[in-house]
């Protein structure tokens, strides 16, 4: 597996990851379109950091402001495979603080997040979507 930056021509495969995880995710409103995703993450990538796992085609994806060091996304097609943390190690690279924010009822991703060294500082924040998150964060 290689880790590199994202392009606007990786719009369209990661579009679809997420539209999968929305699809399967029975607590997540329905959401954007994949064409409304892939368009979001093609002007999106340029303007942020953002990295694609890919073997022959995309895995997953981790996209953050490099300003605030902020995680705006991580999705991968396959947990469990270790496509996750290798996005999260990449993101450490060069930091020594990350935060992100997740959906409360997304349990698996926090105690992904957990095992990666992130910790809650903040519950039952306003979501864009109406669906609660809350804030992690990773100090080095």
């Amino acid at each position: 597996m290689k880790i590199r930056r994202a392009t606007a021509g990786d719009a369209p495969a990661c579009a679809r990851i997420v539209r999968h995880w929305l699809d399967v995710s029975g607590w997540m409103p329905e959401g954007p379109s994949e064409a409304a995703l892939t368009q979001m993450m093609r002007d999106a990538f340029p303007q942020r950091e953002a990295y694609v796992a890919q073997n022959d085609a995309p895995l997953g994806y981790l996209s953050l402001d490099a300003d605030s060091d902020h995680i705006r996304g991580l999705y991968v097609g396959t947990p469990g495979r270790g496509i996750g943390k290798a996005l999260i190690d990449r993101a450490k690279q060069g930091r020594s603080f990350l935060s992100l924010n997740s959906h409360m009822p997304n349990e698996a991703a926090h105690r992904f997040y957990t095992r990666e060294g992130f910790v809650v500082t903040a519950r039952d924040l306003a979501g864009a979507d109406g669906v609660p998150e809350l804030r992690m964060e990773w100090h080095a």
